[in-house]
């Protein structure tokens, strides 16, 4: 597991900001990049002298924005009738986009701004978005105010883990202390995503007849 970590943080080293920008696309289209695999390693990384923290959280919120806005162009061009057929081929089935349309018809723009924060609609949001052909400007101000806060938040995680455990990298054993003594934070953000991924659910359930 060490030897896990110390290579995928070797990766996002190599690949600096430009490797968090095109990971953060990534994960801001339909290809499943979670982003808590890449800030808080990143920002650990920063934390420790080989990145700058701002640059990690810009450089994060330019890949959302740029992953977001490649979806939302391609989806006002293709139109919903094509991404129902084929989304299924990139992991795009037809009750993800569903609940994305229910949530975009409920919220609007407010709505682009809050699927930031949530699982899974996240990186889901622009597709609707594209298809009502929502002004690009007001959606690209909600995607990139609501990545910028995302992406902070992960990114104080890296900083915390590495005020924790500044060795966590270099001494196998830092891991398994580090797992031991923060089990309560680690199980904590866990709970947090499991309550936002329930509060998507609920928030994008079809209306009852």
């Amino acid at each position: 597991m060490h030897h896990l970590l110390e290579t995928w943080m070797g990766w996002v080293l190599t690949g600096g900001y430009l490797g968090i920008v095109l990971l953060m696309a990534m994960e801001s289209s339909i290809f499943p990049v979670p982003s808590e695999i890449v800030i808080p390693p990143a920002a650990f990384l920063a934390a420790r002298g080989d990145l700058n923290i701002a640059g990690v959280i810009a450089a994060g919120t330019v890949g959302s924005w740029l992953g977001s806005a490649i979806s939302y162009w391609v989806a006002l061009a293709v139109g919903r009738p094509l991404i129902a057929r084929y989304g299924r081929y990139f992991f795009l089935s037809e009750e993800k986009v569903a609940r994305a349309e229910i949530w975009l018809r409920r919220y609007e723009a407010g709505g682009i701004f809050f699927a930031r924060l949530l699982p899974v609609i996240r990186h889901l949001i622009s597709i609707p978005a594209g298809i009502v052909r929502m002004p690009f400007g007001i959606f690209s101000l909600m995607t990139t105010v609501g990545a910028a806060i995302w992406c902070s938040v992960l990114a104080w995680l890296g900083v915390r883990a590495y005020r924790a455990q500044p060795d966590l990298l270099s001494n196998p054993e830092a891991l398994e202390h580090f797992i031991k003594h923060q089990s309560l934070g680690i199980v904590a953000c866990v709970a947090v995503l499991a309550v936002l991924y329930f509060v998507m659910l609920r928030l994008t359930a079809k209306p009852q007849a």
